[in-house]
């Protein structure tokens, strides 16, 4: 790790700081905000873990990112996940139970664990898993979805489970969505957004922003429809290149700060929405956080991977420990080398240095 570079300090100012602006966005909301307040004071406890953890030699990062499926109903255009061949239509058999999944879940907990975001495929066909993770309160759950299979019993489970967030996938608007994820899915999000703004439920929306609609997706009218719709928390996913074919679709350097600064001007003019920025810039942030450093994912078969977009692995959660899958020889070479800090010209420089992240895993 970076010597003049504090990963933990960091890592913990960002949860604190997520957690104090989703508590303030939730201050209309009573029952929202009682949650949100009870978490605040868990993600408190959890901090304290991970610094004791840190004095003894042991770095526990905050966010997990866990794939729960490898299933999804959708085939958007350009998806990174089918395109590796990790995204498919059918339920293979090899995947973590249940039971498996909540065994991760309450490690995390004990670990210090504060977020878990719930990926896939299509993370909601997993409902089983799903209500497992809304009996771990001390964690908050954001699902990753598209939205298709929110039903009455999951606007319950929602209800009954607030620790559990919607971060529903969107790509600006009507045209734009329903081009990159099928007819008829933003008339859906809407639906389904309404639908949570009436019962009073936190979501959050998850934006994929390319050259095509990084002005749009980041304008001060796409994101106050959102904020009236009821949406708390826009995460934006820089897109990562499946092919040198669509490499054209990353944002480039220059694309990269206009994004950034319309963020920064939408939390100052939008204080009660929770703005994410992924990788977002990463030479001011030390380096890329993956590999166990701020994050790391396990996929639906439990390999425990540096990132969703580097799915290299040499450890699973089936056979060991969470403890012992933060501690892999891959992410100890990762995290002690340089790739983690060098330049690169997109936003993931694991992708953009796959093969040196091969070499390591096959030595």
């Amino acid at each position: 790790m970076s010597n003049s570079f504090d990963i933990q300090k960091y890592m913990t100012k960002g949860v604190e700081r997520i957690v104090a602006e989703s508590v303030k966005a939730t201050l209309k909301n009573p029952k929202e905000s009682a949650f949100m307040l009870k978490f605040a004071a868990a993600s408190k406890a959890a901090s304290k873990k991970r610094r004791k953890a840190e004095d003894s030699g042991l770095h526990i990062p905050p966010f997990l990112i866990a794939s729960i499926t490898s299933s999804c109903n959708l085939h958007c255009a350009g998806c990174y996940s089918r395109c590796s061949n990790a995204t498919n239509d059918s339920e293979p058999v090899a995947q973590l139970s249940r039971d498996e999944w909540l065994r991760v879940f309450k490690e995390a907990e004990a670990l210090g664990v504060s977020f878990i975001l719930l990926a896939g495929g299509e993370p909601m066909i997993r409902r089983d898993v799903i209500e497992a993770a809304g009996g771990v309160q001390s964690i908050l759950f954001p699902v990753f979805t598209n939205g298709t299979y929110i039903d009455e019993r999951y606007f319950e489970l929602l209800d009954n489970c607030r620790n559990l967030i919607p971060i529903m996938s969107i790509e600006g608007g009507r045209e734009t969505t329903d081009k990159r994820r099928g007819s008829g899915i933003y008339d859906k999000l809407n639906a389904n957004m309404c639908e949570l703004k009436r019962r009073g439920l936190i979501f959050g929306a998850s934006v994929t922003v390319t050259t095509d609609n990084y002005k749009e997706v980041t304008s001060e009218a796409f994101i106050g429809e959102l904020a009236d719709k009821g949406c708390k928390a826009v995460i934006f996913v820089e897109y990562v290149p499946v092919n040198d074919e669509s490499r054209e679709l990353a944002p480039t350097d220059t694309e990269r700060q206009y994004i950034s600064a319309a963020i920064s001007k939408l939390r100052s003019r939008l204080p009660e929405t929770v703005f994410i920025s992924f990788p977002g810039d990463e030479k001011s942030s030390g380096g890329c956080v993956a590999a166990g450093r701020g994050f790391f994912h396990i996929n639906s078969h439990g390999g425990a991977e540096p990132c969703p977009f580097s799915p290299y692995s040499d450890i699973n959660v089936k056979d060991t420990s969470l403890r012992d899958a933060i501690n892999s020889p891959l992410f100890t070479a990762l995290q002690s080398g340089s790739i983690l800090l060098d330049d690169h010209d997109g936003g993931c420089v694991l992708f953009e240095k796959r093969e040196q992240v091969e070499a390591l895993l096959n030595t």
